[in-house]
């Protein structure tokens, strides 16, 4: 089983396609990492790309040593991760939603919100979880600009405008 120094996740099986062992994949991000020859690891196992397609549904991913229905089945849930050190830099301005984790949200105010606890992908939009600092509650925040306009990663800490109610 392969581990990973620095893993950020690509991309999670979200169904089989057809009988050939396709998967069908949501990206994280633009897609852009899922490309003909890399070698993410999925469930501990590195697996080189042999195809790529995408979709109005996602993606379509071809793994070497997948080739049936039930093996792509198996496969269902499951993160396609990378080490960091095989991504392609972010462009001026940009970063991954990873490297929110662990950020201070502070308010407009500059008063401390919480910390980002993780994110997760809805049809919508990323959500980001902020861990209240007080309560330790969870807050769901949509990763929008309206609630989010301003993110500063030397800084480490995002400016959060939570949805009313």
């Amino acid at each position: 089983m392969e581990e990973l120094s620095d893993p950020v996740v690509i991309g999670v099986v979200v169904a089989p396609h057809g009988v050939r062992g396709t998967l069908r994949v949501r990206a994280l991000g633009a897609g852009k990492h899922l490309r003909k020859g890399k070698e993410p690891v999925v469930v501990g196992v590195r697996r080189r790309i042999s195809a790529v397609r995408q979709t109005p549904k996602g993606f379509l991913l071809d793994l070497e040593g997948i080739e049936s229905r039930a093996g792509a089945r198996s496969l269902k849930g499951q993160e396609i991760v990378l080490d960091r050190a095989e991504l392609d830099a972010p462009e001026e301005g940009e970063f991954y939603v990873a490297d929110l984790v662990g950020l201070t949200a502070v308010d407009d105010a500059g008063e401390i919100v919480g910390t980002v606890d993780d994110t997760f992908e809805t049809a919508a939009h990323e959500v980001l979880v902020v861990r209240e600092e007080e309560d330790r509650q969870e807050l769901y925040l949509p990763f929008t600009l309206e609630h989010v306009p301003e993110v500063d990663l030397e800084a480490g800490r995002i400016l959060i405008r939570p949805p009313e109610g």
